[in-house]
C-alpha cells in the first residue's frame, strides 16, 4: 500500500515539484548513486523529530536523528538514533571501547560537521568521524534522516548507512 505525506500529497495535487537547493548531504548520495526523496517541512526551533514526523505525517520511530558526539579524548563521532528514543551514553561508550561519550556543545558540531545543529546529517560531513547505528534502525524498511538543512529530511533504505558510511551497528537506545 503506497502511503503518501501531506507534502507528497501537495505536490500531486498541486502538478509541481518543490525546487531544493542542493546540500554537501545531497551532493554526496547523488555522487554514490543513492536513490532518495525529498522531504521539505517547516522547521521549529527545538522541535525536534516529533515536530519532522509530525509535518510529514511518518512514525518518529523512523525519522533518525543525527547525533554528534565526543569521547573523553574529545574526538567526535556520529550517533544515528529513532527519533523517539535517546542514547545511553555509557552503554554506547562501553560497545565502543571508550570511557566516556558525551554530546558535543553545538558550536563544536557545527565545526566537526559544516551543518548547523537541527539540519546535521552524517552525509557530506566536513570531518571524518566513526559512524554508530542503532541496531534496530537497520531493521527499518525506510529511514527520514536530515539532508543537510533544518527543515529537510530525506527518505532512504537503511542499508545506505552501512554500504557508504561504514557505519557500526550498537545497541543503545532508550525509551524517550
Amino acid at each position: 500500500m503506497l502511503t503518501l505525506t501531506p507534502i507528497d500529497w501537495q505536490r500531486i495535487t498541486h502538478g509541481k515539484k518543490e525546487h531544493i537547493s542542493e546540500t554537501p548531504a545531497t551532493q554526496f548520495l547523488r555522487k554514490h548513486g543513492v536513490t532518495f526523496s525529498e522531504h521539505p517541512y517547516d522547521y521549529e526551533e527545538h522541535g525536534g523529530t516529533s515536530v519532522s514526523a509530525r509535518e510529514l505525517g511518518v512514525d518518529e520511530h523512523a525519522v533518525v536523528k543525527t547525533l554528534i558526539m565526543e569521547d573523553e579524548a574529545a574526538k567526535p563521532l556520529v550517533v544515528l538514533m529513532h527519533g523517539d528514543c535517546k542514547v545511553s551514553t555509557k552503554n554506547l561508550a562501553r560497545q565502543i571501547g571508550c570511557k566516556k561519550v558525551e554530546p558535543c556543545k553545538p558550536e563544536v558540531a557545527n565545526r566537526h560537521t559544516g551543518f548547523l545543529v537541527g539540519g546535521t546529517s552524517p552525509f557530506g560531513t566536513r570531518k571524518q568521524m566513526p559512524i554508530y547505528v542503532e541496531e534496530s534502525v537497520l531493521a527499518l524498511e525506510r529511514i527520514y534522516i536530515n539532508g543537510g538543512r533544518r527543515g529537510y529530511l530525506v527518505a532512504i533504505a537503511p542499508q545506505v548507512l552501512l554500504d557508504l558510511l561504514h557505519a557500526q551497528a550498537v545497541n543503545c537506545a532508550l525509551a524517550d
